[in-house]
């Protein structure tokens, strides 16, 4: 095959049955859609291509910078199509979470932007966030950006309407009984179900979301999934949540046992698609009817090693750490004690405990209590593996945005024999809206 550009690679990618053996399904036939062979490498080359073409030859012309809020695979096929055609590439995230697609956009050549967030993606309704006001400021006439805006683009939506979803159905010589996507933007899951449902509006569709106070790249939880632009409800007949240690323990099974080179939202879509379809499997036992489902694998596993070093150490053959967030039972979660923000305030005044946020840097020099330090979450959680930081007897106040995370570093602070640590319930955010005082990079507080 030839092709005169990389941009038309772009799609039809391969539709591959995974062995029953290895699923364990006697009744359902399940195909990955491995959209990790598009060229940039995942399935938002298809919404990146279609978000950026109508508006490169402009933006070459005039000189204006493409910019998109996003820190992962949409982010990485812009600023190479934005290379292609010489025009600047800008990311705005509130957090780059992974260090591999960071540097793969840094070596493209992309600017980065990381600015303070409260949640992982953009909430157009809070006027406070700086991510809205990012995208309120270069979404406006006149604006010298061109904004790609994947969270609201429906030429997002419409490339998976028009490639993936009649590429399913060409391949399957129809279309399937069941299909299964993680939600992230919304954009391929609304844009595939509507492709499908358009022909055969009998099909199942699963949306899978992360797990809460837990992170899967490019999938959001349940109440982030609501602050996405694309994302509606009725798309979804089940919403299911995965856990990060499924989405891993769905990648070894693509990895390992079907020669996938998935990433770990392909993982999640594939342990998901099989814990939910196993229960309609074993209800069509014995009725001589054959089903088919779908799943997409989202992108490749390199980019994800510092995700697997951090989660599952021992697969890399490295020590397990020996204190580590996600071991907590209940019980642990239920004993970490938490205070509110007028008890926080009187127990500084009282005592002097070391407050300590957990948010990312940018997020810190916005707004922070006085005298608080900054230890972003993961480098906390790596302290902690080697034993605890300070002495058991000195109070410990931790803060994080919204109190799920302070509250799970404090229960396993507890569990390691710390003497008096508490989580700041409701978070920052609480805080702030308790109107108690926040240095801010004026200098001043409220």
């Amino acid at each position: 095959m030839k092709y005169d550009t990389i941009t038309d690679v772009i799609g039809n990618t391969p539709l591959v049955r995974i062995d029953p053996r290895i699923t364990g399904l006697k009744n359902i036939d399940l195909y990955a859609k491995l959209e990790m062979l598009n060229p940039f490498g995942s399935v938002k080359d298809r919404a990146a291509w279609a978000m950026a073409q109508p508006g490169l030859d402009g933006a070459a012309a005039s000189n204006r910078t493409m910019i998109e809020l996003s820190s992962g695979n949409t982010a990485k096929a812009l600023a190479v199509i934005a290379g292609m055609h010489e025009v600047t590439f800008r990311s705005v995230t509130n957090r780059m979470k992974v260090p591999e697609i960071k540097e793969l956009l840094l070596l493209i050549g992309a600017d980065i932007e990381e600015l303070p967030g409260q949640a992982e993606c953009l909430d157009i309704t809070d006027t406070d966030d700086p991510l809205t006001r990012i995208h309120r400021a270069v979404s406006e006439p006149g604006s010298v950006y061109f904004h790609t805006d994947q969270y609201f683009n429906d030429r997002n939506v419409q490339s998976h309407i028009d490639g993936t979803g009649p590429e399913i159905i060409a391949d399957l010589g129809g279309v399937p009984d069941h299909f299964i996507a993680c939600v992230g933007t919304a954009g391929s899951s609304t844009g595939v179900a509507t492709a499908l449902r358009a022909v055969d509006d009998r099909v199942r569709v699963l949306g899978l979301v992360a797990a809460k106070s837990d992170f899967i790249p490019g999938i959001r939880n349940i109440d982030e999934v609501h602050e996405v632009g694309l994302f509606r409800p009725e798309t979804y007949d089940t919403i299911e949540a995965v856990g990060s240690d499924e989405a891993i323990d769905g990648m070894l099974d693509l990895v390992r046992r079907c020669g996938m080179l998935a990433g770990p939202t392909g993982g999640a879509a594939y342990f998901g698609a099989v814990r939910h379809l196993a229960k309609v499997d074993g209800q069509l036992a014995g009725s001589g009817r054959r089903e088919s489902a779908v799943f997409i694998v989202c992108d490749r596993v390199e980019s994800y090693m510092s995700y697997v070093r951090t989660r599952r150490p021992e697969l890399l053959k490295m020590p397990a750490r020996q204190h580590d967030v996600r071991s907590l039972d209940d019980a642990a979660l239920a004993a970490a004690a938490t205070v509110n923000v007028g008890s926080a305030r009187e127990w500084i005044a009282e005592s002097a405990p070391m407050v300590i946020d957990l948010r990312g840097g940018f997020a810190f020099a916005a707004a922070h209590i006085e005298g608080s330090i900054n230890i972003v979450d993961e480098v906390f959680g790596e302290l902690l593996g080697g034993g605890l930081p300070v002495s058991v007897d000195w109070p410990v106040l931790l803060v994080c945005p919204v109190g799920e995370q302070s509250r799970r570093y404090g229960a396993l602070m507890t569990a390691m024999g710390h003497r008096d640590v508490r989580s700041l319930d409701g978070g920052v955010i609480a805080w702030r809206d308790a109107g108690a005082p926040l240095v801010r990079p004026a200098g001043g507080a409220r």
